[in-house]
């Protein structure tokens, strides 16, 4: 492992929105008012000096720090939006409609939702119903970037945002596998259990295929959202920066107290930690990990994710290299995300391509049209944050690419706006006619139809959607 020194816990850059105002943010994005910057900015002085000489990076970091403070506002509501939509969803689904709702109700007969349980299904799960993988008949191809192996991780990222009760049904019943754990572990940036993870085996004993899933961006949880538009990073040494929001979600610091990623990046011996066992996402992934691999000698693991999920499924092997976890990274089969925002820069691309895409690439990330969050956080040819690994890129025709960046790599822009909403137009018709042109297993629930309205508004949202992830793997050419 790299030796990590004194300086690391100066290398930092923390973007904090609550600590100035909006005539603070006037003075420094317009006049450069280092006082008023300072509010915003706690980092390394040096550092400092270089991004304050730099008006792209002062424009990233305003853009972060107005779009932090908008979904900040919007928190609360977001979040009571999400119970009244997950409840109502659920006691329409249990009653079999709204008409039978009301039928049951008069009789008596009315079933409430409880929420945790098996029949308790997150807003994604009912946009997108499917549990089904494309390859139940003839199997999974153990080979990174295979359809099947896509498919089945892709199930698995969507999967992962249900309660423990669904995911144990799905795998052991539905899938025939074996449902191994679910994990509800703490995220040091949102102070609350919020970074979920489940694993699971393709078969109870001798199983070939170990597979870790970490839940992405909730819909309604303005705490993920912030996350993914946060600019702050953190420097590992001879690494590269990474994205200090991502790591606090991993469990791997707290930026109220930068040297606790120096102490917990160094913590290869967890009794130096004992409770990092049981609560940070990284140490309990390992930790089972690692007893996995041990009890199925002929086994190989797949991490995957969805939305922040995905970044988490790259990180967690990405500090397992750190780490030097030689014999654990000697079983990883591969890394497959979809819609996955950047999780650092350049210097840390190039350290986990190097590990990782040799001599055959292992780390694959999926992008489905104008999604807008593997835009995130903003980048350009100046700016820190930089996606890295192999890049499949579908269009809404679901017509594959392998490229080195998806277009319109920061999904603003006046050249890419009207392309945006007539795609979206068309993806909303489409969608109506799914079933029709390809099958009942594509038909989009009524559900999915109103996520198709909203992207008439805000094309980027709608096409983060999983359904798109699911048909570009089924249907991609």
């Amino acid at each position: 492992m790299v030796s990590l020194s004194d300086e690391m816990g100066e290398r930092y850059l923390i973007v904090q929105p609550a600590n100035g105002g909006i005539t603070d943010l006037v003075r420094y994005g317009i006049f450069n008012n280092k006082a008023s910057g300072s509010k915003f900015l706690l980092q390394q002085q040096q550092q400092q000096e270089d991004d304050d000489d730099d008006k792209n990076k002062r424009f990233v970091i305003i853009v972060s720090i107005i779009m932090r403070k908008l979904i900040k506002v919007l928190g609360k509501p977001m979040e009571w939006a999400g119970y009244v939509v997950d409840f109502i969803l659920n006691l329409l689904s249990l009653n079999g409609g709204l008409l039978p709702l009301f039928a049951n109700l008069f009789q008596g007969k009315m079933v409430i939702p409880e929420r945790g349980t098996a029949t308790f299904i997150s807003t994604i799960g009912h946009i997108d119903g499917r549990i089904n993988l494309e390859a139940e008949q003839r199997g999974i191809e153990l080979e990174p970037g295979s359809r099947s192996l896509m498919d089945l991780c892709m199930m698995a990222s969507k999967l992962a945002y249900e309660n423990a009760a669904v995911i144990n049904n799905v795998v052991n019943l539905h899938w025939k596998m074996h449902f191994v754990d679910f994990y509800n572990c703490w995220n040091e940036y949102q102070k609350e259990r919020s970074t979920q993870v489940f694993i699971f085996c393709d078969k109870p004993r001798d199983a070939n295929l170990i597979v870790i899933s970490f839940r992405g961006t909730e819909p309604f949880d303005a705490d993920d959202w912030i996350t993914d538009f946060d600019y702050s990073w953190f420097e590992i040494p001879n690494i590269g920066k990474v994205h200090m929001g991502f790591l606090e979600a991993m469990g791997l610091g707290n930026r109220s107290n930068v040297s606790s990623f120096q102490e917990l990046l160094q913590a290869t011996n967890t009794d130096v930690f004992p409770a990092m066992v049981e609560t940070s996402a990284y140490f309990v992934v390992r930790s089972k990990l690692r007893n996995l691999l041990e009890e199925h000698r002929n086994a190989k693991f797949m991490v995957t994710g969805h939305s922040l999920g995905g970044a988490l499924a790259i990180l967690f092997p990405t500090v397992l290299l750190f780490h030097e976890e030689e014999l654990v990274l000697q079983r990883l089969l591969g890394v497959h995300t979809f819609g996955q925002p950047r999780v650092g820069n350049r210097e840390l691309g190039r350290y986990v391509e190097s590990k990782l895409q040799q001599p055959t690439p292992r780390y694959y990330r999926m992008v489905y049209c104008n999604d807008l969050v593997p835009r995130l956080p903003y980048d350009d040819k100046t700016f820190l944050y930089k996606h890295f690994g192999v890049c499949l890129y579908y269009d809404s025709f679901f017509v594959q690419q392998k490229v080195d960046e998806e277009p319109n790599p920061n999904y603003f822009g006046l050249w890419y706006l009207i392309p945006e909403y007539l795609n979206a137009v068309w993806e909303l018709a489409r969608g109506v006619v799914m079933g029709m042109a390809y099958g009942k297993e594509y038909k989009e629930s009524w559900e999915g139809i109103m996520t198709r309205i909203i992207g008439l508004a805000i094309p980027g949202l709608s096409a983060h959607a999983p359904p798109n992830y699911v048909n570009s793997i089924r249907l991609g050419t």
